[in-house]
């Protein structure tokens, strides 16, 4: 068989920098194309749709990938294995350029063997090319091998003698290369009867775990913005070049690329969707982009950031996730771009391409995201479904304003990441959105039960009876009764009321209290049950790997108190399942809580450990079991400066944001702008230039903008220079003008500043700091988060 070009070429083909996955990913494409011409034809297939890949076991292995497709003909597998050859449809198939079975190939390995047959033939047909044999035209030797049923079909692609390098990759990461190729097929899986199997595992579709197609926000209180938003916009047809693949004019006759007259007219639709994942991530999040049900781009990220046509070269603005930084993004999606080019190693369209600038444009639109951006630079809204996401979403509130799972407090991003990761895991209880959505009910729940609490306690609706008996002149005996036991709860136990003694004496005796049935302990586990929510904060895997670990269920009660096996009140009662799952119930109502401020993380602990250590009969102290549990289970609690430190730049960016918007809605950007020293003018300049705003800084004052580029400390000072702009309900909610003495301004306003100022301390210097100043900090900023006011 005839090999062109040389064999010189071919063995240069194989320094072409392909990755392992995309070496195979290109022989699998060849497979799966034909497979896509047989379904699309409707003609039943025998044997099913089914690309097997086998590993090799050691360096000295072979790699092997067989489908059940057609086959060849001899003088189809004779343009198969020739460089350069391209048969294929350049809008229709995966195969595009007829070189990515050579570079693959040779890219693995030094020997490839193709055998392949067609129902009906009486033997499989091939051929070897050995790269250190093979010669200047050289003519490889036809191979044959005898089949053992004539209904047999199918390709078998054999390379041996694998680079080391590669080899080794191949044999260590199985797994890996199977969640690779599971994110780039994903939508074939999911929409046609394609099997892959790797390494004797069958390859599963990766799916993006998304808010569910009901699920929405409410914007400024009367635009409601779907967490899924479908997209499906046909363009004009087009005219196409059958051979080189080029978009021509439509009153064209002839390719004016390459000559051809193969011209047809083609379908030109970009359809898919946007969304919103369920948890925020660093690099897991952004569009999807595919080509014929593969994916080109994956997590990509570029439409997130918006180029300036008329600013200098390298003028890019980021503008998502610029609020949420520190933990990432969350916006999703899957585009099909069917009629846009790519390049030949498929991991990129055609940027200058005409149709990518079209899709890019129904996508994102040609304005800044941001409104107050667009409105600056004089551009319409953006009303794209891109920038539609970005209004509902961008920020990071806990609730139900921007779909954030939260505590009560809030949000509480590493759960709702590990719940995403029992979603890949194909965890069964997590498939659904139902357990993030209970988090942002509990969270708004939670939320308004401190609001009231915080109410009750500046309003107090109890006089104080002990002070007004005594200046009545009662010294408190005549109105003490029987001493009983602070409980925090108004619950009293069934049976403690029938065992209580009573003043009566033989009277109370002869009078004896109707007898009541005691509650057994399922029916007290179903009314705690009835009567709480889930706790989201709490709920997870406790242990440590040499003691074992349990699944907490834990829920808080939103009625009544707890009472333990012996009808003592308590804070905690764990409640044992099957298996090693616990639901933990919690009355946050109870005194230790509510009068010393306990964390319900240390009493669960404490729970915990005692169950723990008598499981695992370890030696461990209850004190070094409960340290141990802590450190391993609830990581994101330790006082870690870093953390914290990002905490506080994540708060501090969106105060930043909201003076900015307070400042231009009063007109006052100027006269904030006034008390900028000039060492702060410099730091806002350099800060600016910095993050490539080198434009931005010719105006600053102009608007509120100049806040997101100023030293964190003068944020503290402009707050007390200027309160009137900031405080009552338009930043913070702390009241200023709203009371009329000055002291009663002067102590609401350095309760604000002082929150702030710890904040804004963190946030400029990270370094170490002592556990108690750490302790603060976060208090401080959660603190400094209540206060701040609802968003307009």
């Amino acid at each position: 068989m005839k090999i062109t070009p040389s064999a010189r070429v071919l063995r240069m083909l194989g320094e072409i920098e392909f990755d392992e996955w995309q070496c195979i990913a290109e022989l699998i494409d060849n497979a799966f194309d034909d497979f896509t011409e047989i379904h699309r034809s409707g003609t039943p297939w025998a044997g099913g749709y089914r690309v097997s890949v086998e590993l090799p076991d050691s360096t000295q292995g072979q790699l092997v990938i067989t489908d059940t497709g057609r086959g060849m003909t001899y003088d189809r597998l004779e343009r198969a294995v020739r460089a350069g050859w391209s048969g294929n449809d350049m809008h229709d198939k995966l195969g595009l350029f007829g070189m990515g079975f050579n570079v693959s190939t040779a890219r693995l390995g030094k020997r490839t063997r193709v055998l392949t047959t067609r129902q009906g033939d009486t033997e499989w047909i091939g051929v070897e090319i050995d790269l250190d044999r093979i010669g200047d035209d050289f003519e490889a030797e036809d191979i044959t091998e005898p089949k053992a049923d004539p209904n047999e079909h199918g390709t078998r692609i054999v390379i041996s003698r694998l680079h080391p390098t590669r080899a080794r990759w191949l044999q260590k990461n199985g797994s890996a290369l199977r969640n690779i190729l599971g994110q780039v097929y994903s939508w074939m899986f999911l929409n046609r009867p394609f099997e892959l199997w790797v390494g004797g595992f069958q390859v599963k579709p990766v799916q993006h775990c998304r808010w569910g197609d009901d699920r929405s926000v409410l914007y400024n209180n009367k635009e409601r913005i779907p967490a899924y938003i479908e997209i499906d916009q046909k363009l004009e047809n087009g005219l196409a070049c059958g051979d080189c693949g080029q978009w021509q004019l439509t009153d064209r006759d002839a390719c004016e690329d390459c000559g051809s007259d193969r011209l047809t007219v083609r379908e030109r639709r970009v359809h898919g969707w946007l969304g919103i994942q369920r948890y925020m991530h660093k690099h897991d999040y952004g569009i999807d982009f595919l080509r014929n049900g593969r994916k080109i781009l994956r997590w990509d990220k570029q439409l997130f950031t918006w180029r300036n046509p008329d600013g200098a070269v390298g003028n890019e603005e980021p503008e998502y996730p610029v609020d949420l930084a520190h933990q990432g993004g969350r916006i999703i999606g899957e585009i099909h771009l069917d009629h846009v080019p790519v390049t030949y190693q498929k991991d990129a369209f055609e940027y200058g391409d005409r149709s990518w600038r079209s899709a890019v444009e129904i996508v994102r639109g040609v304005a800044p995201l941001l409104p107050q951006r667009a409105a600056n630079l004089e551009y319409e809204e953006n009303t794209s479904p891109l920038a539609l996401l970005f209004k509902g979403y961008r920020r990071n509130d806990a609730g139900l304003r921007y779909l954030v799972p939260g505590d009560g407090r809030k949000p509480i991003h590493d759960d709702t990441r590990r719940w995403g990761q029992e979603f890949h895991r194909g965890n069964p209880a997590y498939q659904t959105d139902e357990r993030w959505w209970q988090a942002v009910e509990d969270h708004e729940a939670a939320k308004s039960r401190g609001k009231n609490s915080k109410a009750a306690a500046a309003t107090p609706g109890k006089p104080d009876e002990a002070a007004v008996m005594e200046a009545l002149g009662f010294d408190g005996t005549e109105i003490s009764g029987p001493s009983s036991p602070a409980t925090g709860s108004d619950e009293t136990p069934p049976d403690a009321q029938e065992q209580a003694p009573t003043a009566g004496g033989e009277s109370a005796a002869a009078a004896p209290a109707p007898e009541t049935r005691k509650e057994t302990r399922q029916e007290r586990v179903t009314r705690y049950t009835e009567n709480s929510t889930t706790y989201p904060a709490l709920s997870r895997s406790f242990g440590h790997p040499r003691v074992g670990f349990v699944e907490v269920e834990a829920r808080r009660l939103t009625a009544g108190g707890l009472t333990d096996e012996n009808l003592h009140p308590t804070p905690v009662l764990l409640d044992q399942r099957g298996g090693n799952a616990l639901v933990a119930f919690l009355d946050l109502d109870h005194p230790i809580f509510q009068r010393f401020g306990a964390d319900p993380a240390d009493l669960l602990l404490a729970e915990i450990a005692v169950l723990l250590r008598v499981q695992a009969e370890t030696e461990w102290s209850h004190s070094e079991l409960i340290a141990a549990i802590r450190v391993e289970s609830l990581p994101a609690t330790a006082l870690d400066a870093q953390m914290i430190s990002a905490e506080a730049q994540e708060l501090l960016a969106e105060i930043r944001h909201r003076m900015a918007t307070e400042l231009d809605r009063s007109g006052e950007p100027g006269k904030a702008f006034q008390f900028l020293s000039p060492d702060e003018l410099t730091h806002t300049e350099h800060t600016m230039i910095a993050n490539g705003k080198v434009t931005r800084t010719t105006d600053l004052g102009a608007s509120g903008e100049f806040l997101l580029h100023v030293p964190a400390l003068f944020l503290v000072r402009l707050v007390e220079s200027l309160p009137s702009l900031f405080m009552d309900n338009r930043v913070f909610q702390g009241v200023y003008e709203g009371v009329a003495s000055a002291s009663a301004r002067r102590l609401s306003l350095t309760r604000t500043v002082g929150y702030l100022s710890d904040v804004a301390t963190q946030a400029t210097y990270a370094g170490a700091s002592l556990p108690d100043q750490l302790l603060r900090t976060r208090l401080s900023i959660r603190l400094l988060a209540d206060d701040l006011t609802e968003e307009r």
